[in-house]
Order: structure tokens, then C-alpha cells, then sequence
């Protein structure tokens, strides 16, 4: 578990490393925009699946009591949250369950609210799926998000919404959303009758006191008017192996998911997806306590390194996810311009703000799961190309 070692995922596919020529982007540019880290996965699932790779035989697969078991104590033991085997669904990734969810609980025109800035294939896969991007904005004040509550429940009169996707914990605001918050939004949606569908795939990457509370833990109510999308790939690094697990209490709703899952053509889960969340779930939490440290004082190291070599700089405090939102305000520049001035001047490949919606503008989103040696590299890179401005 040495996550100071940095490995070379040049020519392994990777979206992150192997698609800047594609992208027209430096090749020579840092990549730490796509969310995932450059760290090897856990010794125990890298074991299980070099088990199951040596069978040698990849045949149609479903999960067994293991798994079930295995995800039942994680989030009891994670997140006090006691769920049962027959609510768990799986799916390819989360964003594939929203777009069922979002297929099965809505017709074409309706509203479906989002808060942004926000993780872009929420408003993709709204606008793809011919429905209307309703958009409650966060509040940035005193350099931490905000819902605004009023603004919420009025978008949802005025714009007929049907369904609402929670960022929780937030990307890229970084927001651990607090208790009191979840219930106001509960309390709101329950009234209009409102789904919520909650992307909770960052949950167990929280930091401090900050703790990630499962949506549907809130109240009997709230479990049976949601969807909790969680999956392995951020805890774990699993992204790549396309395995998630869709928590649905309602099972009026989770019939509706399952119904829109079989006409989208997917089945069974992949094999190694399989073998790899059983693992995670059963065996890796030393791991991941240990990669989870090394990532906060990742955070940290960027904060400070920020403070001290250009101040102009803003880091919004981070309460959860690996991802920090960099604040480039104080510069008299456009956003064009930040974009232009990170990629091709500091050489290092970023998500840009304005992705994340107009509300994003002159931010930037940086990956802190990384070794500590490249992530200092890019941060030196980044802080001279804004020195004189």
C-alpha cells in the first residue's frame, strides 16, 4: 500500500491519460480531471480477481450471499444504515441507473431538478432523455455551499418537476450534506411528491467531522420515495470493473427500475465487477482507511501549498469526495482564458468549471488521488502560470 508510487497507466486504456491527443489537449499535459485515483486497488481485491481470472472461464454470473452479505455490513458498520438483500439492485454505473430512473418516473417535458454547479451527465442525460433541466442553484457564501430552500420548492411548483437528483455527498462543491438539510429537502419533496434520486457513490469520502448521512435513513417516508445509487468504484478504485449498487426500499419502484434496466438490453453484472465488490466490501477497509488518510493530507498539502505560492488562488473547503473546487475569481481573466492558461501555459489537464454548469465559471476541478510527488508537480505548475496576474 504504497500510494506515494506512481505507476504508469499510459496505454492501459485509461480515459484519464489516453485520450488528450483524441481531446486535442498537451500531451505533455498533468492529467487530474477524470475521478478516479492513481493508486492500485487493494491487495485483496487485486487477489480475488487473479482468482477468479486464473478459472479461466467468464460465463454469465450473478451475485450470491456473499456480496449481499458483504454490502449489508458495510453500510450498518459506514453508515448505521440497515438494509436488506432484496432492495439491492445492480447496474452498470450510477449514471445508467439515474437515466432508468429517470425513463421510468417521467415522460418526455417534465422537469427533473438538479442544483448546480453539478456533475455534468446529470443535465446530459436529462436533455438527452428529452426531459427539462430544472435548476435550483447552490449558494456560495462565505466560501462553502448552500441549498436554497425557497428557491427549491418554488422551481418545483412553477416547473411541474417529478424528480429531483441529490449530489450527496457534492461534486464538485464538495458538501457533506448535514442531517437538518436532507430533511428540509425530504420534508419539500414529500409535499409535491417529488422522487428522489440520490447519487451517494462518493459517500463513504468524508473527512473530519463531516459524516455522510444515506438519504433514505432519514425516515420511513424518505426510504420509500427514493433511489440510493452507491457503487464500490470511488471507495475502491473500481470504476473500470462497471458495478453498482442501486438501494431501492420501495418495491413499486424498484419493480419500475428493474422493468426499465431489462428494456435497456443489461442483464447480468459483470463477472469481475462481481468478484471485486465481494472482496471490497469483505476485506478491504484497511485499504481504504489508509488511502483516505493519504487523500486528506493530499487535500491538505494542496491548500497549503496554494496559500503559501499564490494566495489568489482559492481553495473552497473540502467535506467530502477527492475532488477539490478551485476558485480562480480573483484573477481579471475570463473563463476561456483560465482554461487556456491551466492547460497550455501550466501543462496541467482539468475539469473546467463552466462544465459543471454557468454557476461553475473561473473554477476548476482538481483530483487529489494521486501520488503526492505528481500532485505537487501540478500544483507548481499551476500556481506559476497565475503568478504575475
Amino acid at each position: 500500500m504504497n500510494f506515494n508510487k506512481i505507476t504508469d497507466r499510459k496505454n492501459t486504456f485509461a480515459i484519464k491519460f489516453d485520450l488528450a491527443a483524441d481531446r486535442n489537449k498537451p500531451l505533455d499535459a498533468i492529467p487530474l480531471w477524470v475521478a478516479d485515483m492513481d493508486f492500485p486497488t487493494a491487495p485483496c481485491i487485486l487477489k480475488a480477481l487473479k482468482k477468479a481470472s486464473l478459472h479461466g472461464i467468464f460465463g454469465y454470473s450473478r451475485p450470491d450471499n456473499r456480496y449481499y452479505e458483504a454490502v449489508k455490513k458495510w453500510f450498518l458498520k459506514r453508515h448505521n444504515f440497515e438494509l436488506q438483500k432484496e432492495w439491492i439492485v445492480n447496474t452498470p454505473g450510477v449514471v445508467f441507473a439515474i437515466a432508468a430512473a429517470i425513463r421510468a418516473f417521467t415522460k418526455e417535458g417534465d422537469g427533473v431538478l438538479i442544483q448546480k454547479p453539478v456533475y455534468y451527465p446529470f443535465f446530459n442525460t436529462i436533455r438527452e432523455l428529452n426531459r427539462r433541466v430544472v435548476n435550483s442553484p447552490l449558494i456560495l457564501k462565505d466560501g462553502r455551499y448552500r441549498m436554497n430552500f425557497t428557491d427549491f420548492e418554488k422551481k418545483i411548483t412553477d416547473e411541474n418537476v417529478k424528480l429531483f437528483i441529490l449530489c450527496s455527498p457534492h461534486n464538485p462543491g464538495g458538501r457533506v450534506w448535514e442531517k437538518e438539510e436532507l430533511l428540509k429537502i425530504n420534508e419539500i419533496c414529500i409535499r409535491h411528491d417529488v422522487l428522489v434520486v440520490s447519487d451517494e457513490i462518493h459517500s463513504d469520502i468524508t473527512f473530519g467531522d463531516n459524516k455522510h448521512t444515506v438519504y433514505a435513513s432519514l425516515s420511513e417516508q424518505a426510504s420509500l420515495n427514493s433511489i440510493i445509487c452507491t457503487s464500490p468504484s470511488k471507495t475502491f478504485n473500481l470504476a473500470g470493473l462497471q458495478f453498482s449498487n442501486i438501494i431501492i426500499k420501495n418495491p413499486k419502484l424498484r419493480s419500475k427500475i428493474r422493468q426499465e434496466i431489462s428494456c435497456a438490453g443489461y442483464d447480468e453484472p459483470n463477472l469481475m465487477g462481481i468478484v471485486a465488490a465481494t472482496s471490497a466490501y469483505s476485506e478491504g477497509e484497511k485499504w481504504f482507511e489508509k488511502a483516505k488518510t493519504y487523500i486528506q493530507e493530499n487535500i491538505e498539502f494542496t491548500q497549503k501549498y496554494i496559500s503559501e505560492h499564490n494566495n489568489k488562488i482559492k481553495v473552497i473547503k473540502l467535506e467530502g469526495t477527492y475532488l477539490l473546487w478551485l476558485d480562480f475569481n480573483a484573477f481579471n481573466l475570463t473563463d476561456a482564458e483560465i482554461d487556456n492558461r491551466i492547460l497550455n501555459v501550466a501543462k496541467v489537464w482539468l475539469d473546467g468549471g463552466s462544465m459543471f454548469g454557468s454557476e461553475g465559471e473561473k473554477f476548476q476541478r482538481i483530483n487529489c488521488a494521486t501520488p503526492r510527488r505528481l500532485l505537487k508537480k501540478a500544483l507548481e505548475q499551476i500556481c506559476n502560470a497565475f503568478l504575475n496576474d
